[in-house]
């Protein structure tokens, strides 16, 4: 038997515009119904998650229940990131999955030090896209129990 699924948002940190799109349309192929914001670095990314700069209204940028972090952006990686949110006492708990490109032994060992949930090597072929997208919404939306 399969948990109701979640209707919590889902943040994800991804520089690269085209990989946005690509998930997003991958969401929508599994019929994903969560709320999906996006931010552009790590930079946006605690801009969001702290409500500064543009960021301000929590109505357009509520808590993220998952976020989905891409490692390797400008101005500030997803590392440098990920050490902020697990060292904020108010953005720790948040469930993080790590989506990047990269392969590096030393990212999947630090990136798990550093408290991430899941870390997923982004596929390079969209149909596989979206078994991933697939994956990541039965078990983090619809069997994982997540804070509101």
């Amino acid at each position: 038997m399969t948990a109701a699924k979640t209707r919590l948002p889902i943040l994800m940190a991804e520089d690269d515009e085209d990989d946005r799109l690509l998930f997003q349309e991958a969401m929508a192929e599994n019929q994903f119904e969560n709320p999906l914001y996006f931010a552009e670095d790590g930079e946006d990314l605690m801009a969001f998650l702290l409500h500064q700069g543009k960021y301000t209204n929590p109505a357009s940028s509520p808590r993220p229940g998952l976020i989905l972090l891409d490692l390797n952006m400008p101005r500030k990686d997803g590392r440098q990131a990920l050490d902020e949110i697990k060292s904020d006492s108010n953005l720790k708990s948040i469930p993080i999955v790590v989506l990047t490109t990269s392969r590096q032994e030393d990212d999947l060992v630090r990136s798990y030090g550093a408290g991430v949930n899941s870390f997923i090597v982004k596929p390079t072929q969209f149909n596989s896209l979206v078994e991933v997208a697939a994956s990541i919404s039965q078990y983090w939306l619809e069997l994982v129990r997540l804070p509101e």
